[in-house]
């Protein structure tokens, strides 16, 4: 499975909605799409959440970034990530 990295921006009403239930329906959107939650953390700044998860393919990832959106009224940027251990092996 890759690493990726999903940013997010609430909607103003994606604000209103925030719930551990809602959480719980996003980790099994995350699941539905052959993904792994891994943490998650909320921010400050122009990102509202980053989420660290692992899906088998991109695909997957784009389907969930949709689910996602569709129900939490966050926008995602998602970006694929490697360790900087694996990312030395593989430039150096």
């Amino acid at each position: 499975m890759a690493n990726y990295l999903m940013f997010g921006t609430y909607s103003a009403e994606g604000i209103k909605g925030v719930s551990a239930k809602r959480t719980k329906k996003a980790t099994q959107i995350i699941k539905d799409n052959g993904g792994k939650y891994r943490d998650g953390y909320a921010l400050l700044g122009d990102v509202d959440l980053v989420l660290v998860v692992d899906f088998p393919n991109t695909e997957s990832a784009m389907k969930a970034s949709v689910g996602l959106s569709q129900l939490l009224g966050v926008n995602f940027t998602t970006a694929a990530a490697v360790s900087v251990e694996k990312f030395d092996k593989l430039i150096g």
